[in-house]
């Protein structure tokens, strides 16, 4: 199922692959031509929109990283010229960016499936201009918490152990500190927190499979799962997350990041001790008025 590392590489020249990049290439563009399931991606693609919008400047050269399918066609009328850049078949997570290159790059639902998550932060960085933005969605957070929970349960009752279903997401913070980590100023996140109802829990493995992000994790399972254990999961889950009406609950956190390559006409924060007044004087002014 979707997800991403938040743990940092022993090694960091080396870090280690949880994801097969080339699989997750080969069942997006499958999901593609069988008819995908865009609406978390329809979303997204609706909010970078408004997002940048906001955004009072020009961007002259920009690029869409590895967003599934057209998931950011909308982008097309303000920002002919974007790029975009897809999976490499290989799975390799070298960008072929020039540094300083680029004014802006947005990703839609992508971030999440790299094994190298810093590595990737810090080829953006270098390759923004000063004052450039990156502007990215991804899911983390307690995404398929539901998913994970009936799963486990369902494969320690029917098969005494628990295979790897749902891969560990990258919370807020994480992703917070690996911006500032790789050298982004006024790095920004927040969350949106999406809530989808299913008749099932197939229903909603059905959609994952049809958004290519199943169960792409190097280390999963091989073999075809028990009837009996998927059948048990499916109990699970409503058993547990169930509205009254008998439909299942699924969350999607996708997190939104943002963060500027630095530049002189930046806000800066104020130098230690810089500061004209006191926190001290002013609480003991408030008191005396």
């Amino acid at each position: 199922m979707i997800g991403v590392t938040s743990g940092m590489a022993q090694d960091p020249q080396t870090p280690p692959a949880l994801f097969d990049r080339a699989l997750l290439r080969a069942r997006q563009r499958r999901a593609q031509a069988q008819g995908a399931a865009s609406f978390l991606l329809d979303r997204v693609a609706e909010d970078i929109s408004d997002r940048l919008a906001a955004v009072m400047r020009e961007f002259h050269t920009a690029a869409d990283l590895w967003t599934p399918g057209e998931g950011l066609a909308v982008l097309r009328a303000r920002l002919p010229s974007i790029e975009r850049i897809e999976l490499d078949a290989s799975g390799a997570e070298k960008l072929p960016f020039v540094p300083e290159s680029l004014d802006l790059v947005v990703s839609a639902l992508a971030l999440q499936f790299a094994n190298d998550l810093p590595g990737v932060l810090a080829q953006i960085r270098r390759a923004l201009r000063p004052d450039g933005l990156l502007l990215a969605a991804m899911i983390g957070g307690d995404s398929l918490t539901e998913l994970r929970q009936a799963f486990a349960a369902a494969e320690a009752e029917c098969e005494g152990g628990v295979s790897p279903r749902v891969a560990p997401f990258a919370d807020l913070r994480d992703v917070g500190a690996l911006l500032q980590r790789a050298g982004f100023a006024l790095p920004v996140t927040d969350v949106d927190r999406v809530v989808v109802r299913y008749a099932n829990a197939f229903a909603l493995m059905q959609d994952i499979r049809r958004m290519g992000a199943a169960n792409v994790l190097i280390e999963r399972r091989r073999t075809p799962s028990r009837r009996s254990t998927l059948l048990r999961m499916a109990e699970i889950y409503a058993e547990r997350f169930a509205d009254a009406d008998g439909r299942i609950r699924a969350t999607f956190d996708i997190i939104w990041l943002s963060g500027w390559a630095p530049h002189a006409s930046q806000q800066q924060p104020l130098k230690p001790g810089s500061a004209k007044a006191s926190l001290a004087g002013a609480v003991k002014k408030a008191g005396g008025t």
